[in-house]
């Protein structure tokens, strides 16, 4: 199996809707997108996957070194050897690699967090930045693009956590803001019964409402003439916001199942999106 089809049957293995998404790219950049969604997903699966902290920290640190191995040349790893050829192509800065890094190891030094300047850091770390060298691999021609990008990465990354809430719960982790909880009378260990009150909703609607205005700023950031590239990024918001209108139309139930879009929703907004963003960008050419 070459490196990228390693990464290529991780991404698909996966179910993400970032699949879905990567399915309009031209094969280099494609290629490219999915190796760093491989990456992401492996460094993301030794926090959730491995119960011994010990044996979890010395993977993440022989991944830091990794990144060294790849920016020298002489990368180990099927992913870091799909890497390696886009990294020049895409102007993919090694800062980015470490910063994702050290948002898995945020998962190891924290099980909640205070209020939402502290989250902010993970969920930049954990998501903006990989919205960024997704941006970078897409194209942009505009700067402005980078702060689109950082901003839907938030959007998403805070999606998830709502979705979540519960799953995460149960290993242990509260992502939302500590603060926030005590403002609604809600204790952190509610969190893992399936039990749905006023308190839970008044506060899961106050977490959708920030993921909503994080969407309105990315999309307000983002020049027309780089939407056509950024497409991959625009499908992803579309599916998110529509997993984020299921989550409020089930009265934020999210403690008593996990709320999904089917396989063939996610590929139907993303075609309905694509097409759209195409007679845009025929409009503008």
């Amino acid at each position: 199996m070459s490196p990228d089809e390693y990464c290529e049957e991780k991404a698909a293995r996966s179910g993400s809707s970032f699949y879905y998404a990567f399915r309009f790219l031209e094969p280099e950049r494609r290629r490219a997108i999915t190796a760093l969604y491989a990456f992401c997903r492996e460094v993301d699966d030794i926090v959730d996957e491995i119960g011994e902290e010990s044996v979890a920290r010395t993977k993440l640190q022989w991944w830091r070194e990794e990144i060294g191995h790849l920016f020298e040349g002489a990368p180990r790893h099927p992913i870091s050897q799909a890497l390696q050829p886009h990294l020049a192509a895409f102007d993919l800065g090694r800062e980015y690699f470490d910063e994702i890094i050290d948002g898995m190891q945020m998962d190891l030094d924290y099980d909640s967090y205070p209020d939402f300047t502290t989250l902010s850091l993970y969920c930049y770390r954990a998501a903006s930045v990989v919205g960024i060298l997704s941006a970078q691999i897409f194209g942009y021609s505009d700067r402005r693009t980078l702060k689109y990008a950082h901003d839907l990465g938030m959007a998403l990354q805070l999606t998830n956590i709502l979705r979540d809430v519960h799953e995460d719960a149960l290993r242990g982790r509260v992502y939302i803001p500590m603060d926030e909880l005590s403002r609604h009378g809600v204790r952190p260990e509610e969190f893992r019964v399936n039990i749905t009150d006023e308190r839970h909703r008044a506060l899961f609607a106050a977490q959708a409402e920030r993921a909503r205005r994080y969407y309105q700023r990315a999309e307000e950031h983002l020049p027309a003439p780089d939407r056509y590239r950024q497409r991959p990024g625009l499908i992803m918001a579309a599916i998110y916001q529509s997993l984020l209108d299921e989550i409020e139309d089930d009265g934020f139930r999210v403690l008593e199942h996990r709320v999904r879009l089917t396989p063939l929703r996610k590929l139907w907004i993303a075609w309905r999106t694509a097409r759209r963003l195409k007679r845009e960008h025929r409009r503008l050419a």
